[in-house]
């Protein structure tokens, strides 16, 4: 009788080797900084309420309310730091009901870490020198969101006409014809451009942050002062990956229910299942968030471009189909 070769791990022994080391790097720099690695639960009474996330959900015996596997330690971390934990990070299993391609796995590792007193600029620094420390990346460049809208497709993002202009201009690409040509949510179609447009045209060889993003976008994050059209929301691209997300951390609980509102507003009319806001983490920032800056960083991705790896599938001890 031939027998399965599924039981066989999906990365070879040398990555795994490869793997451990990169995570013994990682946790160097951090303790070199003195900063406290926590480990919080993967399995809670509350998901997100972020429309572009679903929380995978399950059942303890005897109880009827779902629980949710969590998309991102970020809910747990925070109330730690509302705590009075100081400056923490964390590698740790999380997991997102999504598709499943080369770079996507629905359980994944992500590095997640916040330093209280930093600024976002003083935190992409920091990432900058996580790369170059770990896997010899050179140093990342910024460029703002609403500069590479306008040289990219010729459209100022936060502009009261930018959804006609979007449209009209994706639609001039064939392939996103389809796609664009009776869409009228504005951040969905900043979303295509991004994907399929700014994304491919950045140079993989460079780590490079997209910085100030629309305030609709950065649900989680501080308004900029000088502008409230935009937020101090960051997100690192390398490798030909969308490598990291983070914020200046909006501090305010009031203003943070309001935008989970309007998230379950935002989900009610693309006909998503409804998501209850986490009242524990409400609950820690009416206590005091200190002012801090925090990321989350795709660990499998880093290895894939630390090894060139195309599959997200080669640097998993077992990807989903053999898990």
């Amino acid at each position: 009788m031939q027998r399965s070769n599924a039981w066989q791990p999906s990365a070879t022994l040398a990555v795994l080797r490869e793997r451990a080391a990169l995570l013994a790097r990682i946790r160097t720099f951090f303790a070199h900084r003195e900063v406290l690695e926590v480990d919080t639960p993967v399995l809670a009474h509350y998901g997100v309420t972020d429309v572009h996330l679903t929380n995978l959900r399950t059942h303890i015996s005897g109880e009827p309310t779902p629980y949710f596997l969590q998309t991102s330690p970020e809910y747990a971390m925070k109330r730690l730091l509302a705590a009075g934990s100081g400056s923490i990070y964390q590698l740790g299993k999380v997991f997102r009901d999504d598709e499943t391609s080369s770079r996507h796995n629905p359980e994944f590792t992500l590095l997640e870490w916040y330093r209280v007193g930093f600024t976002a600029a003083q935190l992409m620094d920091e990432i900058s020198q996580l790369l170059q420390e770990t896997v010899a990346a050179p140093p990342a460049q910024k460029v703002g969101y609403q500069e590479l809208m306008i040289q990219q497709l010729g459209v100022d993002p936060l502009a009261d006409d930018a959804v006609p202009r979007l449209q009209q201009a994706l639609s001039e690409r064939p392939e996103l014809t389809d796609l664009v040509s009776k869409e009228q949510d504005r951040d969905t179609l900043l979303d295509i451009a991004m994907a399929m447009v700014i994304e491919p045209a950045l140079d993989p060889a460079m780590p490079t942050f997209v910085t100030d993003y629309p305030a609709s976008q950065a649900a989680l994050a501080q308004l900029n002062a000088e502008d409230p059209r935009t937020a101090h929301r960051f997100e690192l691209f390398y490798g030909g990956l969308e490598l990291a997300n983070g914020y200046q951390e909006l501090t305010d609980a009031a203003e943070q229910q309001q935008r989970f509102q309007q998230d379950r507003l935002r989900r009610q009319h693309l006909q998503r299942d409804d998501a209850v806001a986490d009242p524990r983490l409400l609950a820690a920032l009416e206590q005091g968030l200190p002012d801090c800056a925090g990321v989350a960083l795709g660990f499998d991705r880093l290895l894939m471009i630390h090894l060139g790896s195309p599959r997200i599938s080669t640097v998993l001890p077992f990807a989903i189909d053999r898990a």
